[in-house]
């Protein structure tokens, strides 16, 4: 049977880049048990409420939910337990030395398996406040409505 290639996404946290700004991303990999794996395959997970935290030099991802399997018996895994992610030491230490400035966090931005391995990309994150949501909001919307204009233009031009 041919090993499995490419990258395929099983859940991506879209309010993170609402809420948040990410200011660096790492990709680890996770410690998982056989039946969350199977549960990952099926394309279930929820990373809205996760985080990431380092503690005694390992860093633990807490609170993303993976559905029990449903085949599973009584050897299923508990759905919010805190799972080991596996990176470098050096990013560890990294990770750590940036996470005891004020006001940053590290959560979970996308899960996916890359080579038939489940990996989980990670942001370093600073909270966005209510004007900075709105800001980005209009910017969004300001470009949307200029790449508009801009395609509507080129349709009258070519049509002449």
């Amino acid at each position: 049977m041919p090993r499995e290639t490419g990258r395929k996404l099983i859940a991506q946290n879209k309010r993170a880049r609402h809420d948040f700004f990410i200011e660096d991303t790492y990709e680890a990999g996770l410690v998982l048990t056989g039946t969350e794996v199977k549960s990952l395959r099926a394309g279930k997970a929820n990373l809205t409420d996760g985080y990431a935290s380092v503690e005694g030099g390992e860093v633990w991802l807490i609170n993303v939910y993976i559905p029990e399997y449903s085949q599973g018996t009584w050897t299923n895994h508990a759905a919010r337990r805190t799972r080991k992610l596996l990176l470098n030491r050096k990013e560890i230490g990294k990770l750590d030395a940036t996470l005891k400035e004020k006001g940053l966090t590290l959560i979970p931005l996308s899960m996916y398996f890359k080579d038939g391995r489940a990996k989980i990309e990670i942001g370093i994150a600073r909270g966005k406040k209510d004007y900075d949501k709105r800001q980005t909001l209009m910017e969004k919307q300001a470009n949307r409505e200029m790449s508009r204009a801009m395609s509507n233009a080129v349709r009258r031009r070519g049509g002449r």
